[in-house]
C-alpha cells in the first residue's frame, strides 16, 4: 500500500537517500584515493623501520642492546623483545593499513612475517614476528598508534547526514509548503463564493507565477461577480420602462381602442425581446466560432451598404485584404460599433479604415460626434453603462452593445478600444491578429456617392 506521506516527509526520505548516496561515494573516493595511497607510504615506511630495528638489534654487541631498545622505544614508540607477547592472536580484520602493513613485511622478509595482536592492561598491542640472525624476534606498537576508526567516522557522518536531511527537509518544506497552504485557504475560500485576499507574488520564480495566476484568477471571478450583478440589476431597472408604457397602453385601449396603442405595445414588446436577446447572448459568453478566409473590403462594404439603408453616410478606406477569422463574430462586433457610431454620430459621416499591421490589421469605426469623456472610455463596456444619464433607448441603447463587442473580442483573441479623435469624434478600433494575412492591392478610397454615380454612368 502506498504511503501517503506529506511534502515535507517526501522531502525528508529523498534528502536522506541523496545524503547516504553522498556518504557512500565519499567514503569511498576517501578509501581508495587518499587512505589507500597514504596508507602505503606509511606502512612502507614502517615495515622498513622494523626490519632495520631487527637487523640493527642483531648486530649490536650484547651489552648495548638495552640502550638500543630504550631508545628505539623512545623515539619510534616500538617495543623490542626476544619472547612472544603473551596471548597473541592472529588478527582476523585490521582494516587496509595493518592489511597493507603485513604486505609490506612480508615482502621484506620473504613471508616469514605476520602480525598478532594482543591486549592487556597497557590497552591494545600489534605485534610483528620478525626473523633474523637465526632466532625470532617481537616487535610491537600500540594499536593508538595508527589512530584510524572507520567505523566510528562512518557512523559520524552518516548521523550527520541524517540529521542534516531532517533539517534541510524542514527548512525546504516550510519553504515550499507555507505558500501552497495560502493557495490552498485562498482556493477553499473562493470556492464557498468568498472573495479572498490577493497572495504574495513574491518567493521563487514558479511560486509568484502562480500567485499572479490565481491572482488574476480571483480578479476574473470577482470581475464576472460584479458584471453578474450588474447584469441582474440593469435588466431588471431596464424592463420597468416598458412595462410600465404596457400598462398605460392596456388600459388606454381598454378605454379607448386605437390602432396607434397597439404599435406601441409591438414596439414595447419588441425592445423587451431585443434586450433579452442582448442579456442572453452575453451570459453565454459568446463562444469562439470556426475562422474562415474573409474578404475583408467586402465585408465591410456589406456593413456600410446596410448603413447607407438607414440614412447615414459611410466611408470604407480598406485594401484588398483576405484575412482568416470567425465572419459572423467579426460582422456582429463592427455591426455593433458602427450601430453604436450612427446612434451618436448625428449627421455626419462615419469612417471604416483599416490600417495594416506586422501580423494582422486593425480596424477603426470613425466618427465625428460628441465623444466620450476620457474617464469612461473603459467603464462604457460594462454592462448597461450609458454615457446618457437618461437612459433613454433612442440616445443610449440597451447599454450592451459595447459589453457584447468586448466579449466577442475576448473570445476570439482581439483587442478592443475607444479613443477620442483630436479633432472631435470618437475612434473604435479592433484589433485584429491575422499571421497569414496578404496584401491584394493599394488602398483605395470607396464611398456610396462614387457607386452610385458609377451604377448611373
Amino acid at each position: 500500500m502506498a504511503l501517503n506521506l506529506s511534502l515535507s516527509q517526501q522531502n525528508a526520505l529523498r534528502l536522506t537517500l541523496v545524503f547516504v548516496l553522498f556518504e557512500v561515494l565519499a567514503a569511498l573516493a576517501v578509501v581508495f584515493l587518499l587512505m589507500l595511497p597514504m596508507a602505503q607510504r606509511a606502512t612502507s615506511d614502517l615495515a622498513g623501520l622494523m626490519v632495520l630495528s631487527a637487523q640493527t638489534w642483531n648486530e649490536l654487541p650484547p651489552e648495548t642492546r638495552a640502550a638500543f631498545e630504550q631508545e628505539l622505544a623512545r623515539s619510534h614508540g616500538l617495543t623490542l623483545s626476544e619472547e612472544p607477547p603473551a596471548g597473541a592472536t592472529p588478527l582476523a580484520w585490521g582494516g587496509p593499513y595493518l592489511r597493507e602493513l603485513a604486505v609490506q613485511l612480508a615482502e621484506r622478509t620473504d613471508g616469514l612475517a605476520d602480525l598478532t595482536g594482543t591486549r592487556d592492561e597497557k590497552g591494545r598491542w600489534l605485534w610483528a614476528r620478525l626473523p633474523g640472525g637465526g632466532r625470532t624476534l617481537w616487535l610491537g606498537f600500540p594499536r593508538s598508534r595508527i589512530g584510524t576508526q572507520p567505523l566510528a567516522t562512518a557512523l559520524l557522518t552518516l548521523t550527520a547526514a541524517l540529521v542534516l536531511a531532517g533539517l534541510a527537509a524542514w527548512w525546504l518544506g516550510e519553504r515550499t509548503v507555507a505558500p501552497l497552504r495560502r493557495f490552498d485557504a485562498a482556493a477553499a475560500a473562493l470556492g464557498r463564493g468568498e472573495t479572498p485576499g490577493l497572495l504574495p507574488e513574491t518567493g521563487p520564480r514558479e511560486l509568484a507565477a502562480l500567485a499572479r495566476r490565481f491572482n488574476r484568477l480571483v480578479r476574473q471571478v470577482q470581475e464576472l461577480l460584479d458584471a453578474r450583478t450588474t447584469l441582474l440589476a440593469g435588466l431588471s431597472h431596464d424592463l420597468r420602462t416598458p412595462l410600465a408604457r404596457m400598462r398605460l397602453a392596456l388600459e388606454m385601449v381598454e378605454r379607448r381602442p386605437d390602432p396607434a396603442w397597439i404599435e406601441r405595445l409591438d414596439a414595447d414588446l419588441e425592445e423587451m425581446n431585443r434586450l433579452i436577446g442582448d442579456v442572453l447572448d452575453l451570459a453565454r459568453g459568446l463562444g469562439r466560432d470556426a475562422a474562415l478566409p474573409v474578404d475583408l473590403a467586402e465585408l465591410l462594404g456589406d456593413l456600410a451598404d446596410r448603413a447607407w439603408e438607414t440614412g447615414t453616410e459611410v466611408q470604407v478606406r480598406c485594401p484588398m485584404l483576405h484575412i482568416s477569422v470567425p465572419p459572423a463574430a467579426l460582422r456582429r462586433l463592427l455591426g455593433n460599433l458602427l450601430a453604436n457610431a450612427q446612434r451618436h454620430a448625428g449627421t455626419g459621416p462615419v469612417e471604416i479604415r483599416v490600417e495594416l499591421l506586422p501580423d494582422g490589421c486593425k480596424i477603426g469605426i470613425l466618427d465625428r460626434g460628441p465623444g466620450i469623456p476620457g474617464d469612461q472610455l473603459e467603464t462604457v463596456f460594462n454592462p448597461f453603462h450609458r454615457v446618457d444619464a437618461s437612459r433613454d433607448p433612442a440616445t443610449g441603447g440597451t447599454g450592451l452593445g459595447l459589453a457584447i463587442v468586448r466579449q466577442l473580442a475576448q473570445a476570439n483573441g482581439w483587442r478592443v478600444w475607444l479613443e477620442n479623435r483630436p479633432d472631435g469624434g470618437l475612434a473604435a478600433w479592433v484589433q485584429v491578429p491575422n499571421r497569414d494575412a496578404e496584401e491584394r492591392m493599394l488602398p483605395t478610397l470607396k464611398k456610396r456617392s462614387m457607386r452610385e454615380a458609377e451604377n448611373d454612368d
